[in-house]
């Protein structure tokens, strides 16, 4: 049963795939999480082992083998207008596996709502002006476990459940799958897969015409009002798959130092802006490394976002994304800070982040 369960999703992954069109749906999910990975430029996939590896690797969760874990994050996105906000939560269970629960939020909120401004008679009333929000929303529960009891090896999957809303105009309702592997060694190299939208999430909309309709134009010169919304003509969106891979190697210096450090390649199955680009597959890489001093005190950098920017001038500029980052670990709680493209090194700008972990287990 769990084989024919799993060619059935492989072949739906397929179907969808080959029907997908676009390039780019459900972005809020791809934003990240955890101010220690946007410090490391993103580059974790193989070394993450706590809660915040839901979203990045779920394999990673085995690493939370003894109590507990929660997780959450705020950010906020040009200039404050749009909201980031994340929690999670990671269990042991008594089968030497992990279960986790993730929340993502990613809104607009207090937007004026004037499709109404002008009442039946002609007349402007402010007093018609209403707000709205849009947001979209990711509930996502993850299992990860040791791959037929070697422990050196974990796998982890998640299963996503999308809602996204533009106010009362149109929402849409998603599903989708990740998976994940990691695999350690006894001296400490990490390797790490990572394969997002294994079956293509997927988004139906719901399109309220109605609502749409009311927002009107008059027509100089006739006085005739004329609506200036088109219904959109489709109402799926697929999300095309990613694949992430990532080595990385931790070294001990002495009692109280060690230094991490971790290589990834990022592919996307679309033509993008990317460092490697073809009509099939864009490739780019990050970098990341995390210092840390008598597992206390950590400093932190990466480098992500390798792509080909064309300027007005039609020529291409090399664009890169760095990044930096502290962060403070005592008796099971985590705070951690990420400066994001702090070098204005592309259109992106820089952001703010602060994430909270704390380990129950220590309590």
């Amino acid at each position: 049963m769990k084989f024919n369960l799993t060619i059935i999703l492989i072949l739906a992954g397929i179907i969808c795939f080959a029907q997908a069109t676009r390039k780019y749906s459900n972005e809020f999910l791809n934003i990240g999480v955890d101010a220690r990975a946007f410090a490391m430029g993103n580059a974790v996939v193989a070394n993450i082992g706590d809660v915040n590896a839901a979203y990045w690797n779920p394999a990673g969760l085995t690493e939370v083998w003894d109590a507990w874990q929660v997780s959450a994050m705020h950010a906020e996105y040009f200039q404050s207008i749009a909201k980031y906000d994340y929690a999670a939560a990671a269990i042991p269970l008594s089968n030497n596996a992990t279960v986790g629960l993730s929340l993502y939020r990613f809104g607009v909120d207090d937007i004026l709502n004037t499709t109404e401004l002008i009442d039946s008679q002609g007349n402007i009333d402010y007093d018609r002006i209403s707000k709205f929000s849009t947001a979209d929303y990711a509930l996502s529960l993850s299992y990860a476990g040791n791959f037929l009891g070697n422990s050196d090896i974990a796998v982890g999957a998640n299963a996503k459940l999308v809602y996204r809303h533009i106010g009362k105009f149109a929402k849409a309702f998603g599903f989708g799958l990740d998976l994940g592997l990691q695999y350690r060694t006894q001296d400490e190299f990490y390797f790490g897969i990572m394969a997002r939208d294994i079956t293509t999430t997927f988004n139906v909309w719901s399109i309220n015409e109605e609502e749409l309709n009311k927002i009107t134009v008059t027509e100089p010169g006739t006085g005739n009002e004329q609506t200036v919304n088109e219904m959109p003509e489709e109402t799926i969106e697929l999300t095309l798959p990613k694949l992430q891979f990532g080595v990385a190697k931790n070294f001990k210096l002495g009692d109280r130092f060690n230094v991490l450090g971790e290589l990834d390649l990022n592919m996307r199955f679309a033509q993008t802006n990317d460092l490697i680009s073809t009509s099939f597959l864009s490739l780019t890489p990050s970098f990341g490394f995390e210092v840390g001093y008598d597992d206390m005190v950590f400093l932190r950098g990466g480098v992500n976002n390798f792509q080909f920017e064309r300027g007005f001038d039609g020529d291409k500029n090399l664009t890169f994304q760095p990044n930096a980052g502290v962060g403070f670990r005592y008796a099971g709680i985590s705070i951690d800070y990420a400066l994001t493209n702090f070098g204005d090194q592309n259109i992106a700008l820089y952001s703010n982040i602060i994430s909270v972990k704390i380990d129950l287990g220590a309590f």
